[in-house]
């Protein structure tokens, strides 16, 4: 299973550039099968102050992914896909 983080959007204060928010997507993909996450992190001005027009995806993603479990996220979509590889519901009528 392959999983990619990914920022959509930053929300930021125009004042000083301070982001205050990074929406995330995470999406695992295994063969023909995939599941995906959507989310938000908040964020407070810390001891370092990065310019918005000096961060990087890498480094946005370190900073959402220290505030999650990431592990219990990826477990989730690595879950989602066994129940598409072997469903234990079905739907549908016998006729």
């Amino acid at each position: 299973m392959t999983t990619t983080w990914k920022i959509a959007q930053l929300d930021r204060q125009t004042s000083d550039g301070l982001v205050t928010t990074a929406h995330y997507r995470v999406d695992a993909v295994d063969g023909e099968y995939s599941a995906g996450s959507y989310g938000s992190v908040g964020f407070e001005r810390g001891d370092t102050f990065i310019a918005y027009e000096s961060l990087t995806e890498t480094q946005v993603i370190a900073w959402v992914k220290d505030k999650l479990d990431v592990e219990a996220i990826e477990a989730s979509l690595a879950a989602q896909i066994a129940l598409q590889k072997a469903p234990v519901t079905a739907t549908g009528v016998p006729w």
